[in-house]
């Protein structure tokens, strides 16, 4: 039954595609939802869909499909048991056991659809599998691992040629400075410490290279890096209490040179609850974040890019009141992001690119078992059909800081208080060989 629903659902697709071909139109876009997709590089998928609008890349009525798969083999080592701080896979000891693991897998799997009715009403939608960053618990075999999710789904209204204000509505990535990465599969320290996602309503400014946003943002822990009180410290959403805000400026220097700079502030981040520390438990007070970064563009070959961000109050949670770890005070949470890429003539059928990149989050003292955590790495990409890209990355972090029970528990489980599975002095290393094919 289902299939013969699907069947006859594309031949009408079809055949009014047929009789009404200059109206309507169902395509395929590769460079499109390689831009819409990706998950590294690009972040503010908002802001790439109204400037795809503006180029004129997307046909009034049409529907653009797209699909994207990461599937890669990687092999780490570390210098402590079960402890791997690599973060493009929950590390935890559910999934990595001992000194040195492997795998050949599906890290993610995107679907997406994007709708043109008109010049200035547009939405976008996106699927996403992800078991190897999703937030169920069990290995990345179980089933609660292995769902599909609607990871972003949004309206946007307005058409930048013929008016600078644009407006979006629906579930997005905030509008927070520059969490994107030049590394062609690894997110940055920067996007897992500040990187948001949350429901909420949009409004943008674009125009004598000024790019102004503001975001209102759902209350309560939302489904990255954004977390507000509302009502009696619950973090049930029923209030729009939570905004965040971007100011950035690009500065053209002749015809092949571009320099941006800006800056954010998100009135309450992740970092507000008290000990211990449960991710997306409700907070007693917001704690906001700020964040400056820059940019600079040479002739679309070279990229050198970074931003520092930081919270205005210490996240309670990261000060342990038993001993002996109560020596530590609460502290506030940081994050330093800067990297360089060069691509090998960028015009050419498959172009090469060669990136390095450090990043870090820093949530506690000097000395402490959850001061920091430190990531760099050094990655190769191949950029095929000018949408889909294989590469080659090596990578060390150093420290192991999760941010559930990152400073320790009160009870005995999941370990007896005193403790905390933190520490300072693990490092790990290794290699992800893999690609990303986009049609």
């Amino acid at each position: 039954m289902k299939k013969t629903t699907i069947i006859i659902f594309l031949a009408l697709i079809g055949a009014v595609n047929a009789q009404d071909e200059k109206k309507a139109e169902i395509k395929i876009d590769s460079r499109f939802t390689a831009k819409m997709v990706d998950p590294v590089n690009d972040l503010r998928k908002v802001n790439i869909l109204v400037e795809e609008k503006k180029k004129g890349a997307l046909k009034d009525r049409s529907l653009v499909l797209g699909g994207a798969m990461i599937a890669l083999f990687d092999y780490q080592r570390s210098n402590t048991d079960s402890k791997f701080g690599y973060m493009m896979r929950h590390p935890t000891s559910s999934n990595q056991i001992g000194k040195e693991v492997s795998e050949a897998v599906i890290h993610s799997f995107h679907v997406s659809m994007t709708g043109s009715i008109n010049n200035w009403l547009t939405f976008y939608s996106e699927m996403l599998y992800d078991p190897q960053q999703s937030f169920g618990t069990g290995t990345i075999t179980t089933l609660t691992r292995n769902q599909i999710q609607l990871r972003k789904g949004f309206l946007l209204l307005g058409d930048l040629n013929k008016f600078p204000v644009y407006g979006a509505l629906g579930k997005m990535d905030a509008p927070f400075g520059q969490t994107g990465s030049v590394s062609p599969f690894t997110n940055s320290s920067m996007w897992h410490a500040f990187g948001g996602l949350g429901y909420g309503a949009q409004l943008g400014f674009k125009k004598w290279n000024i790019h102004a946003t503001f975001m209102a943002v759902q209350g309560g822990a939302q489904f990255r890096a954004m977390n507000t009180p509302v009502g009696d410290s619950t973090n049930v959403p029923s209030q729009l209490n939570n905004f965040v805000g971007d100011l950035n400026y690009m500065q053209k220097i002749g015809d092949k040179v571009s320099l941006k700079v800006g800056g954010s502030y998100i009135h309450g981040c992740a970092y507000c609850q008290e000990f211990p520390v449960q991710h997306f438990e409700p907070c007693k007070e917001a704690n906001p974040a700020y964040t400056v970064y820059a940019r600079l563009d040479i002739d679309k070959k070279f990229v050198l890019k970074g931003g520092f961000a930081k919270t205005l109050e210490v996240w309670k949670g990261t000060h342990n009141p038993i001993p002996p770890l109560d020596v530590w005070e609460a502290s506030k949470v940081s994050s330093i992001d800067y990297g360089a890429s060069y691509t090998f003539n960028p015009e050419a059928k498959t172009p090469y690119t060669v990136s390095a990149e450090f990043s870090n989050f820093r949530a506690g003292p000097v000395g402490s078992p959850w001061e920091r955590q430190n990531q760099a790495v050094a990655g190769f990409s191949a950029l095929v059909n000018s949408s889909s890209k294989l590469f080659v990355e090596l990578f060390r972090t150093d420290g192991y800081v999760p941010l559930n029970w990152i400073s320790g528990s009160n009870a005995f489980a999941p370990f007896p208080p005193g403790e905390t599975h933190s520490a300072l002095k693990a490092f790990s290393y290794g290699i992800v060989v893999g690609g990303q094919i986009v049609i």
